[in-house]
């Protein structure tokens, strides 16, 4: 289980392995006082059943005493045990790049380069390297954006595309080489527009995609009313609670939102205020812990189930 994105550029790591009661009280506490954006923690099974072993991401680095006070009520004295770190950047892409396994939706296939074998002559092949920009494919909220794009191809052809949020540039780069349609794709972090140009001249895409840094929709490229058949906006839900009265001027008439960066139990806040915009829920999927919701115009939003 995740809370939270992991940060673009991650410089220091706590570590502590706990049984499963602790490690979700930490992982929803930690969640919960610490600013997503900047933070990540992740709690996972060991091969014996019993011991969970826990990571958070920092993007600077914490206050060591004030994070073991801060869980000391859920551990006791196993608080002093967990270990803090700070993470070379270089070991943080090498080791993402290990755990990169291809990932497939549909023809779609999302790959490194130590992974270019696997490649079938029917495939539409998007590579993608570790960066230190989020999105590689093989997050649950990624697959299941990629997922929604599959999905809509099969009703009906987008011709205008939408992805805010880009990170590595991966679901715009899927629909541009799906669609062979233009794409626009934004970030507020030049470092993510960056590598997810990099990726698009890398993969032969770069004359489909047109990038621009700005927070949300605040840029000429993405403020074009009623403008997209197809929006993807993979944030987390605080913001795109914010964003719904600018991501449904977005919205072509008949047009497509997709949404993720969700846990459960944000979805009810997030179908509400879109709900308000005129949206209504097509499909919920959970993939690793994660929701994305596929949006259309039309009423209000059913209860989630």
């Amino acid at each position: 289980m995740l809370e939270g994105l992991p940060p673009h550029r991650p410089t220091h790591v706590l570590r502590l392995d706990t049984n499963e009661r602790a490690a979700r009280a930490m992982t929803d506490l930690i969640g919960e006082v610490f600013d997503p954006t900047e933070t990540a923690v992740a709690a996972f099974e060991a091969e014996d059943g019993k011991t969970w072993h826990l990571e958070a991401y920092f993007s600077e680095e914490p206050d060591e005493e004030a994070v073991r006070e801060l869980i000391r009520p859920i551990l006791g004295d196993a608080a002093d045990e967990a270990t803090f770190a700070a993470i070379d950047q270089q070991d943080w892409v090498r080791a993402s790049l290990e755990g990169l396994k291809p990932v497939r939706a549909g023809r779609i296939l999302v790959h490194g380069s130590h992974d270019r074998g696997r490649v079938q002559p029917n495939d539409l092949p998007i590579e993608i390297e570790a960066a230190l920009a989020f999105g590689t494919g093989h997050h649950g909220t990624t697959l299941g954006c990629l997922l929604a794009l599959v999905d809509e191809v099969k009703r009906r052809r987008p011709h205008r595309v939408l992805d805010v949020g880009t990170g590595t540039g991966i679901l715009g780069l899927a629909a541009a080489r799906l669609l062979h349609t233009r794409v626009i794709a934004g970030d507020l972090d030049p470092e993510a527009v960056a590598t997810a140009r990099t990726n698009a001249a890398f993969n032969g895409l770069a004359n489909l995609m047109a990038f621009y840094e700005a927070p949300g929709l605040r840029h000429p490229l993405a403020r074009v009313a009623r403008g997209y058949d197809l929006v993807f906006a993979n944030i987390l839900a605080r913001p795109l609670r914010g964003l719904a009265p600018s991501l449904a001027r977005a919205v072509a008439t008949d047009g497509t939102l997709v949404l993720s960066g969700l846990i459960p139990r944000d979805v009810p806040g997030v179908l509400s205020a879109y709900a308000a915009q005129g949206f209504r829920l097509r499909r919920r999927r959970l993939i690793e812990g994660w929701v994305t919701l596929e949006l259309r115009r039309g009423g209000a939003a059913p209860r989630p189930c």
